[in-house]
């Protein structure tokens, strides 16, 4: 609690603080945020513009936010296809109305949704893709890979590290010299491409779920080796420290010494590490699903969402669809901020201070 109290002081760590606690309260709530499910399609609204809300009705009046259905004309003039609002009828936007059925958190079943409009009303707030799927909606269910993905890896990246370094400094010698030699080569592997490479070679019948679990575990593989190379840096200095040669007096066990008494040593390089390696993986796991071979759709991920956006004619006539790209900059910005304040409060040989 005292690193949050020092983070508050810091107007750009709270920010970055701010902005990533309401990602994830929006990612985990997202099936009731969202108003459609990630794979509802209105094939006769594809690359519909965002919704026009309106508050203001056609005499002046104060209204409550309604919004009108689009209609797809094609022009003879541009020769494209245009929208036109079919002002026949208006739809209002209510709060908690019905939709598709859904389990709230994964477990309670209800067709309850944060906002919409009633049945035959169409409300995009962000506008459609080109299969006629609502992008506000498909942001938040893709948040949930992309912002998750980071620390699924850590969960395999930093346990692995902090043993092998802890091994390999404490023991020195020749086993410290296998060991960083294996890490180094594990480090030399150009890790993006070997990961197109894996990701390419994939057979083509795996389940987006079954891709993304080997995405984390392909990141956090190639992943531990500096972390451990750090740590055995570390755990080499620390292991001459009075209060470990005490313990190795009184008989206590090499593994004991190492996981109790060294490797806790290391907790706030741990913790800077960790924030700063999450925008890493966020943005190695979009740049797999922007090539196509990480996440499939109708699966959403941020990054196989913005590979729509990469067509000319879509940035200049539908920049909504460049709407992933702004959240994987503003997640990867926040961490990025975070972690240096993060550094700043847990290293007191940092220059920087905030």
């Amino acid at each position: 609690m005292e690193i949050i109290k020092k983070i508050f002081k810091d107007k750009f760590a709270k920010i970055a603080f701010i902005v990533l606690a309401v990602i994830y309260a929006v990612i985990l709530f997202a099936d009731f945020i969202a108003p459609y499910s990630s794979i509802y399609s209105n094939r006769t609204l594809s690359y519909a513009p965002p919704s026009k809300i309106y508050t203001i009705d056609a005499h002046g009046h104060l209204s409550l936010p309604y919004t009108y259905n689009y209609v797809r004309k094609y022009d003879s003039e541009l020769m494209q296809t245009v929208y036109k609002e079919d002002k026949c009828q208006k739809y209002f936007i209510k709060l908690f109305v019905k939709g598709e059925k859904y389990k709230f958190l994964g477990l309670i079943p209800t067709h309850r949704h944060l906002f919409g409009v009633k049945d035959g009303g169409e409300l995009h707030v962000l506008g459609t893709d080109i299969n006629g799927r609502d992008v506000f909606s498909r942001l938040l269910f893709g948040g949930r890979i992309s912002m998750t993905v980071g620390f699924l890896s850590l969960l395999i990246v930093f346990p692995i590290g902090l043993l092998y370094g802890g091994i390999s400094g404490y023991f020195s010698g020749m086993t410290d010299v296998l060991m960083m030699r294996f890490a180094e080569a594990i480090m030399a592997i150009p890790s993006f491409y070997l990961l197109i490479i894996l990701a390419a070679i994939l057979p083509s019948g795996m389940t987006s779920i079954q891709r993304f679990a080997l995405i984390v575990v392909i990141l956090a593989m190639i992943g531990w080796a500096s972390f451990a190379r750090v740590v055995r840096g570390m755990v080499l200095s620390i292991k001459e420290e009075d209060f470990v040669q005490a313990e190795r007096v009184m008989g206590a066990s090499k593994l004991r010494i190492i996981l109790k008494h060294i490797i806790p040593q290391t907790t706030s390089y741990v913790i800077i590490a960790m924030t700063l390696s999450v925008p890493s993986y966020i943005l190695a796991e979009s740049g797999l699903s922007f090539l196509g071979l990480g996440i499939q759709q109708p699966d959403a991920s941020w990054g196989n969402m913005l590979k729509e956006a990469q067509e000319f004619t879509n940035i200049l006539y539908r920049p909504w669809l460049l709407a992933p790209g702004g959240l994987i900059f503003i997640a990867v910005l926040s961490f990025n901020l975070l972690g240096d304040a993060i550094r700043d409060i847990l290293d007191p040989k940092s220059e920087v201070r905030r």
